[in-house]
């Protein structure tokens, strides 16, 4: 029994862990826009100065991410007087997650027993504890807009959600991944 509720908090904690670790997206685009006409972008910033929250290294590994997905759909980068504009917004926000545990020990007694230790011939002795851990995380919210520079009217917008990797080994690793997956929702697929 002792080891049957070990697997399940190990079956628990492995859960938490791989959500933990899940980037969620979401997009929208606008259904009328000619997404290949687009050849140049430009990037018209971090909006509301949400760049702050982040250091250069991050700050880098975002934008050289997105600059690669972009290049591989054709898209070239420029400085001025491109086809499309690209504003990102970022939110960290600071999140508990709780996870519990309850070892059950049962098994005292005589006779014959059903359920929690009574029935047929006796009784019988049981006891459960539970424990309760909590974890803190900053989770990452990540909104890239994508705008017609003549009309200046949104045409895509995707928004990353994820914990963020406290080590910056693992951060130069996922943040490329992350921003990768977030650009799979662009209209235009990478060309091969």
């Amino acid at each position: 029994m002792k080891n049957l509720s070990k697997q399940v908090m190990m079956g628990a904690m492995m859960m938490l862990f791989s959500t933990l670790g899940f980037a969620q997206v979401k997009s929208d685009y606008d259904k009328e826009a000619d997404f290949t006409a687009y050849e140049t972008y430009s990037f018209q910033g971090w909006q509301k100065d949400s760049d702050k929250q982040l250091n250069e290294f991050d700050k880098k590994r975002i934008l050289d991410a997105l600059k690669a997905e972009f290049d591989s759909r054709g898209l070239s980068l420029v400085e001025s007087g491109a086809d499309a504009e690209v504003a990102l917004y970022l939110v960290l926000d600071q999140k508990t997650s709780t996870t519990a545990y309850t070892d059950f020990m049962g098994g005292m007694g005589y006779g014959p027993r059903w359920g929690w230790g009574m029935g047929v011939g006796g009784m019988g002795m049981a006891s459960a504890t539970t424990t309760y851990n909590e974890d803190d995380y900053t989770e990452g919210t990540l909104v890239v807009d994508m705008y017609d520079e003549s009309g200046k009217k949104l045409i895509w917008q995707g928004v990353l959600t994820s914990v963020v990797q406290e080590k910056p080994e693992k951060r130069e690793k996922t943040i490329p991944k992350k921003i990768k997956k977030l650009m799979k929702e662009y209209p235009v697929d990478p060309m091969k």
